[in-house]
């Protein structure tokens, strides 16, 4: 049994290790592709590197859905999101403070807010129950979503960085992409295996591992993604990256498990949806008050994130 134990920690460790290099290729290889082509590095941390650092959560939700675990499937999307808006944000901020601006919050923070409330609605509506027509829902904002993005390109600056990029940049670039998402993705899923595996030892519930365990292990891609960014100054890379990666989860996750299998929602899961809405709107206010996410409000959003977590693992 100790054996077994201490195998599963060493694969979470070396799982956080394949994460880190694959964030750093991603952060890197991204910022250079979005400059090439004169795209902001918001409008790529929200749509490219989002739906990378979101791969994890689509296999486990996919395969969860499949097997039968609906509160899996369904506790991995909204622990994420949690995870992400809670810790994550909170951490990010509380280390150095976030920059914010209209455009992240009236545009994008008020899309996610509006399609966790659609979600919550549709769920009430229909029994706690998710049906392909709601996922095919999901999946046409999405689909919306990202085209206004594309279409509408936001400015950047131009300097001479820019310039060196676009002449030096090239096909590796897509290739490092390509592998820092794929480090993501199996780091990720090491991860949630081996904490899976830990969590079913201690005898937790499916649930609990669902919001906890799970939902930690697949926001890992995210969290590093996030570390790298911050490192390397990228503050709207890492705001994007964390809204979009929310956005993803809901629209896109969620609206393809339930278009290719229809979930049913324990009731389990409505006061974690009233902690992510409430979680949602602190956000977009701490995000308006003087533009910026201070480190006080950082340290705020990073108990409320533990609080809810541990909630849910000794509930």
């Amino acid at each position: 049994m100790l054996s077994y134990v201490v195998f599963n920690i060493f694969i979470c460790l070396l799982s956080i290790l394949l994460m880190w290099s694959g964030a750093n290729f991603v952060v890197t290889n991204a910022s250079i592709i979005a400059r090439r082509f004169n795209i902001s590095e918001l409008v790529i941390g929200l749509t490219v590197v989002a739906m990378g650092t979101s791969a994890p959560e689509l296999l486990v939700t996919v395969t969860a859905a499949f097997k039968g675990y609906e509160d899996i499937a369904m506790s991995n999307i909204v622990g994420s999101n949690l995870f992400n808006l809670g810790i994550i944000l909170g951490l990010m901020a509380f280390i150095k403070p976030l920059p914010t601006n209209k455009t992240i919050i009236f545009r994008d923070g008020l899309i996610l807010f509006g399609v966790i409330i659609l979600i919550f609605l549709l769920l009430l509506w229909n029994d706690l129950t998710l049906n392909r027509a709601a996922g095919a829902l999901l999946i046409l904002i999405l689909l919306v979503y990202i085209s206004f993005l594309l279409i509408k390109k936001e400015p950047i600056q131009r300097d001479t960085e820019t310039q060196h990029v676009q002449r030096n940049s090239g096909y590796k670039n897509y290739i490092f992409l390509a592998l820092g998402f794929a480090f993501l993705g199996l780091g990720g899923n090491f991860m949630v295996e081996s904490a899976t595996k830990l969590a079913q030892a201690a005898g937790v519930s499916s649930w609990i591992i669902g919001m906890t365990i799970v939902a930690g292990g697949t926001s890992f891609p995210e969290l590093i993604t996030c570390l790298a960014a911050s490192i390397k100054g990228r503050n709207h890379m890492l705001l994007g990256n964390l809204i979009g990666s929310d956005m993803f989860n809901f629209a896109g996750v969620l609206g393809i498990t339930c278009i290719m299998r229809p979930i049913h929602v324990s009731p389990l899961a409505l006061p974690s949806f009233y902690a992510l809405i409430a979680m949602m709107a602190v956000v977009l206010i701490f995000m308006r008050t003087g533009w910026k996410i201070s480190r006080i409000e950082g340290f705020c959003l990073i108990i409320f994130g533990f609080s809810r977590w541990l909630i849910d693992f000794y509930g």
